[in-house]
């Protein structure tokens, strides 16, 4: 059996943490590297996240100069023999802010610059080091949708605008409210597609990439950082939305998110996962020009970074 490396954003806790030792129950071959803001692995007695089979490397994806570094120092380690080849990568990463005026140091609004930019950086590093068949998975929302049926009112719909607009703070109307962080939140989850799409017309044969979209998965700590209304909503809202089918528990989206990245569940490249089956995103996920538009634009930022 031929060993091989899966990259992962957002692995350390909620249904990312799920899906990785999920991942490594049932692949032994996989080398599984993290990239978070801290190096150490905690909790994990009973779990496959053990570190003869995890690399943890320090990343803060809020920051591009230190998202790039973390690939090259992945790359570093593949050409060395540390890390066997590398198979596939994971954007499972994502913030949900209290509002729209949080600036990244490289002066990009926060929730777009991790959702979206750090994941372009991401892809933009490793897919050259990538061997096929290898698969890409970037994990959005059903939110993107912006309707009741989606959301339950319980977020607005996105609004778009040019990409440069989008990654400044301040894009949305009343920026200093929840109600502009939740916009941020759900137009940067529109964006990803929109990338996804983009990029699938651009990877070589053989290199897939996916989003994925995991539904409502109360717990994942996700609205942490979204305001009190937020938590509080989502915590009165939590056990009567586990009874229903619109809801997942952490460990049942982690095993989810684990079949869209092993290739359990059964997509083509671009595709949208809902759970568990591809499926069509949003009528507006699909405007070409808006995701030519994206692409040249996080291509400039990424160009820029580093210099």
């Amino acid at each position: 059996m031929n060993e091989h490396t899966l990259v992962m954003t957002g692995g350390t806790s909620g249904l990312g943490r799920a899906a990785a030792a999920e991942l490594l129950r049932r692949d032994p071959t996989m080398h599984l590297v993290l990239l978070a803001r801290g190096t150490a692995l905690t909790n994990n007695r009973g779990t496959a996240l053990t570190k003869d089979r995890v690399t943890v490397i320090k990343a803060d994806l809020a920051s591009l100069g230190s998202v790039r570094e973390a690939s090259r120092d992945i790359g570093r380690r593949l050409a060395s023999g540390e890390l066997p080849p590398l198979s596939g990568l994971a954007g499972n990463a994502g913030v949900s802010l209290a509002d729209a005026l949080h600036t990244t140091a490289d002066g990009y609004e926060s929730t777009f610059a991790v959702n979206v930019i750090a994941n372009h950086l991401l892809i933009s590093e490793l897919a050259p080091l990538l061997r096929a068949p290898a698969r890409i998975v970037v994990t959005v929302s059903d939110s993107h949708f912006g309707d009741f049926r989606h959301t339950l009112g319980a977020l607005p719909g996105p609004r778009w605008a040019d990409p440069a607009v989008l990654a400044r703070p301040g894009a949305f109307p009343r920026p200093e409210t929840p109600v502009a962080g939740r916009t941020a939140y759900t137009t940067s989850k529109l964006a990803a597609i929109h990338l996804v799409h983009e990029w699938a017309r651009r990877l070589p044969a053989g290199i897939d990439i996916v989003a994925y979209n995991p539904g409502v998965v109360p717990g994942t700590g996700l609205a942490r950082e979204a305001g009190p209304f937020a938590r509080a909503l989502m915590g009165v809202l939590s056990r009567p939305l586990l009874l229903t089918p619109l809801a997942d528990s952490v460990a049942a989206a982690g095993r989810k998110l684990a079949d869209a990245i092993d290739g359990s569940t059964a997509a083509s490249s671009g595709d949208y996962v809902d759970r568990t089956r591809a499926a069509r995103s949003s009528a507006e996920s699909y405007e070409r020009n808006r995701e030519h538009a994206l692409w040249t634009f996080l291509d400039g930022v990424a160009a820029r970074v580093g210099r």
